[in-house]
């Protein structure tokens, strides 16, 4: 139940009913129409909301707006609603100023729906995919898929909560060029193991991390030299499967640790082994997209986006400037591109799959790869303008005493994602890094681990440890919490009490608005600042020693604040302690 929703329209209800008694009197002509606005003003010293109605009806009535105001003001039947008292203000603008009912029925809402409140359902019906991460296997997971991790699970989880069927995926590129470098890299390596360094020369654009020399001599010491006699072509083979082997359990064993669970690890190499790529580079051939020229097919990529640029309305000139290329499917050689098996997985999500929405999070640095794909998507009339979208989050720097952290002290290599779990719990890094995804962003690791205000999720998880403690201690005297319909609402006057009434009424709105903006650090923002109001609230308003109808209902207030900042601890993937 979304309480501010019902407020607005109880405010124009109350006016229309007011209007059509001034009709009734003569005082009014009747038959004005109008759709008048109901907003909360952002100074709610005159009333909690305010609405347009006269302003925008007054011209079709031919009086004054202040004057029609006064004649609904008069005619206002407030018994029984959610509001105390009406006001004019300004040219002709209706304040309303919210009462005790309202407040019951606001903690009665979050008390029966419990762990469901702040749900809505916006995307009922609807299918997302979210694919996020989607981490190169050759290699441990860096600062990047840290924060995509978070960014990609917690869009989820608002997406549920709006309604929507979600599916989460990780995208593993277990082929093409990328795996066949990855199978050299071992193989130099483990050539080393055995001929000695000097003897085998490294290649320049190999992985030169020491997680490969680790490999090499994992398979070394399970195998001995008995690749020195195969093929090339199976010794790759091999190498690459061992390598992936270790790498990816080690990969979804980090992103357990970091509290994300997937519906499915989609695996390309399953693209091409089941024709599934041929088949959607035939597609396109089949609609005219594709050209051969030197020995390898083309995808006409330029022709396709410049369309779409027709379309959306852009001159010749302007597309002219975006010296738009095209793309290559299939090499010389036979194999396809990774820009195909691209092609032919998101084709799969839509054309096999059937997701209504398709959500991909990926770094800055594929900005130039987004109109590519959705083209590539329109081109085989999957909508791709309107079905995929992308989300594209910027770099993330570690910073610790004001510099920059490149190196763990650990390892003495790059800080891998299971590095930065050694260093930060889980709870600071999930919140930290579900920030506005296309700002750039300071990870201060001497913050994260900070045990004080200062330090953000201490702050919420606090503000929740302190309700429970508060809990404990009441209960020990006797004090139970009472239900929504046991507590006279209407001893809460202190501002510091309706504060937190609204900023608790307001928890939906910022999940609906989380969604839509595919934005879920609306939900860190909306958790720092009801911890505030409980903290003024708190600090404010004594509970311990009142009479028992205030300290009941403050009790219940409090009690209702530990539900909410649990509800949304809960999606952003954190703990909510009992103490600190």
């Amino acid at each position: 139940m979304n309480m501010i929703q019902k407020a607005k329209e109880q405010v124009l209800t109350l006016t229309l009913n007011a209007y059509n008694d001034a009709v009734a009197e003569g005082l009014l002509p009747e038959g004005v129409s109008v759709k008048p606005s109901v907003e909360i003003p952002k100074d709610t010293r005159n009333g909690d909301y305010t609405t347009t109605f006269c302003l925008a009806a007054a011209k079709a009535m031919h009086k004054n707006p202040r004057e029609v105001a006064t004649i609904l003001k008069e005619r206002m039947a407030l018994e029984g609603s959610y509001f105390t008292s009406v006001e004019i203000a300004g040219p002709g603008f209706l304040n309303f100023t919210l009462g005790g009912k309202w407040f019951a029925d606001t903690v009665a809402a979050i008390e029966t729906e419990g762990e469901h409140y702040g749900e809505n359902d916006n995307l009922k019906g609807k299918k997302y995919m979210v694919e996020f991460v989607s981490a190169n296997p050759p290699g441990p997971m860096h600062m990047g898929n840290a924060r995509g991790g978070v960014l990609g699970d917690t869009l989820a989880s608002v997406l549920q909560k709006s309604g929507a069927e979600v599916w989460r995926e990780f995208y593993v590129n277990d082929a093409g060029n990328q795996i066949e470098k990855f199978a050299k890299s071992i193989e130099a390596r483990y050539f080393q193991l055995i001929q000695g360094e000097d003897a085998v020369e490294f290649p320049e654009d190999g992985y030169h991390g020491d997680d490969i020399r680790e490999l090499a001599k994992a398979y070394y010491e399970e195998n001995g030299d008995a690749l020195m006699q195969e093929a090339e072509s199976v010794r790759h083979e091999k190498l690459a499967a061992f390598g992936l082997q270790r790498n990816i359990p080690k990969m979804k064993a980090d992103l357990e640790r970091y509290g994300i669970h997937y519906d499915q690890w989609f695996y390309e190499s399953s693209l091409h082994e089941s024709g599934y790529v041929a088949d959607s580079v035939k597609a396109l051939s089949e609609m005219g997209y594709t050209y051969e020229k030197d020995g390898a097919l083309w995808l006409a990529t330029s022709r396709i986006m410049g369309e779409n640029l027709r379309k959306a309305g852009k001159s010749e000139e302007a597309i002219a400037k975006l010296e738009l290329k095209d793309d290559v499917l299939r090499r010389a050689n036979g194999f396809y591109t990774y820009f195909a098996a691209d092609i032919a997985y998101h084709r799969n999500k839509f054309a096999v799959r059937g997701f209504d929405k398709v959500i991909n999070i990926w770094g800055a640095d594929h900005h130039g790869h987004v109109a590519r794909i959705k083209g590539a998507m329109d081109a085989l009339g999957l909508d791709g303008e309107n079905r995929l979208d992308i989300v594209l989050m910027q770099l993330v720097k570690l910073v610790q005493d004001g510099e920059v952290v490149r190196m763990s002290k650990r390892t003495g290599k790059a800080v891998s994602l299971t590095d930065l779990l050694d260093m930060v719990p889980v709870d600071a890094c999930r919140y930290f890094f579900n920030a506005k995804p296309e700002t750039q962003m300071e990870f201060d690791l001497g913050l994260a681990v900070r045990e004080d205000s200062e330090n953000p999720v201490y702050y919420v998880q606090y503000a929740h440890a302190r309700i429970c403690t508060l809990l404990k201690n009441l209960a020990a005297e006797g004090y139970q919490v009472p239900r929504a319909a046991d507590v006279d609402f209407s001893v809460l006057t202190e501002e510091t009490e309706v504060a937190l009434i609204k900023e608790l009424a307001r928890y939906g709105d910022v999940v609906a608005l989380a969604a839509r903006n595919y934005d879920p650090s609306h939900i860190n923002r909306y958790l720092t600042e009801l911890a505030a109001a409980f903290h003024k609230f708190y600090n404010a308003c004594r509970i311990k020693g009142e009479s028992e109808n205030v300290l009941l209902a403050r009790l219940k207030l409090a009690d209702t604040t530990r539900s909410v900042l649990r509800n949304a601890m809960t999606l952003i993937g954190c703990t909510a302690p009992e103490k600190m």
